[in-house]
């Protein structure tokens, strides 16, 4: 009898060791779907105290704009996707799909962009580049505190604004996507 417990007790534990092995890390294995998707996971997760006016979508006069969330970003206009979401024209060809979250009021009180790079070997180049456009940026009508960069896998995330709705976002972004990777936090000057 005391064979047969130890045998059993013997299998629980290798059974245990081998679940180690194989337990869902999600860092490496999160689907997203397009960019569009990325930021509503992370706005689903807003409490109503942490809401804020916002939009999304857009990027040309056919584009649907969402009222109170994220939506698709049109990628077709390089000019738009400068001026709106800060992407600097010369990185557009470099993504495939677009997405925004912005605060109703002042688009410098919040503006986020999700872009997926087409290349995995640009995901740097995307992010280097979206934060010197953004920083080297005349403001008007209200000033950003803050600039924060992120990657998630072929997805670059940059949003600036406030810099208590900026750190919120980055929070959160973070605690959905564990493989999310700080490129750039920065206060804007």
């Amino acid at each position: 009898m005391k064979k047969l417990l130890a045998m059993f007790m013997a299998v629980v534990m290798m059974t245990g060791f081998a679940a180690c092995g194989t337990g869902d890390d999600k860092g490496n294995k999160e689907q997203i779907e397009s960019a569009a998707a990325l930021l509503t996971a992370v706005w689903e997760t807003y409490g109503e105290e942490d809401m804020f006016a916002a939009m999304g979508g857009g990027g040309s006069e056919t584009a649907q704009l969402v009222d109170g969330a994220p939506g698709k970003f049109e990628t077709g206009s390089a000019d738009m996707l400068d001026y709106s979401l800060g992407l600097p024209a010369a990185s557009a060809s470099k993504i495939d799909d677009a997405a925004s979250l912005m605060h109703m009021m002042n688009a410098n009180t919040f503006t986020c962009g999700a872009f997926h790079v087409a290349k995995s070997d640009d995901v740097t180049a995307v992010a280097d580049s979206l934060k010197e456009n953004i920083m080297k940026r005349q403001w008007m009508c209200g000033f950003p505190d803050k600039l924060v960069v992120i990657t998630v896998g072929d997805y670059v995330v940059s949003f600036f604004g406030n810099e208590q709705l900026v750190n919120t976002f980055k929070t959160k972004l973070t605690a959905v996507y564990q493989s999310a990777e700080i490129a750039y936090e920065e206060a804007i000057m």
